[in-house]
């Protein structure tokens, strides 16, 4: 068992085999990333956004301004 051969082999099969796994796990981090990407692309095309979150946004940024020129000492 003190044979340094049988530790090199072993050293290298442990790192294939550990590049075999990070490999698969990043296959499958891929695939999953695009299945979410796909199942938002559906549920955006389902449902536009509606005139009323329209305005909703619009009237979030208004005040998000204003209160950006209150923190700078602006007065409107």
């Amino acid at each position: 068992m003190q044979d340094p051969a049988f530790y090199l082999m072993t050293a290298a099969f442990s790192l294939i085999g550990l590049t075999v796994m990070s490999l698969v796990a990043l296959r499958g981090w891929r695939d999953w990333i695009a299945l979410k990407s796909r199942e938002l692309d559906a549920h955006q095309a389902d449902h536009p956004p509606s005139a009323t979150s329209r305005i909703e946004v619009a009237d979030l940024k208004e005040r998000i301004r204003k209160l950006e020129s209150i923190a700078a000492g602006v007065e409107l």
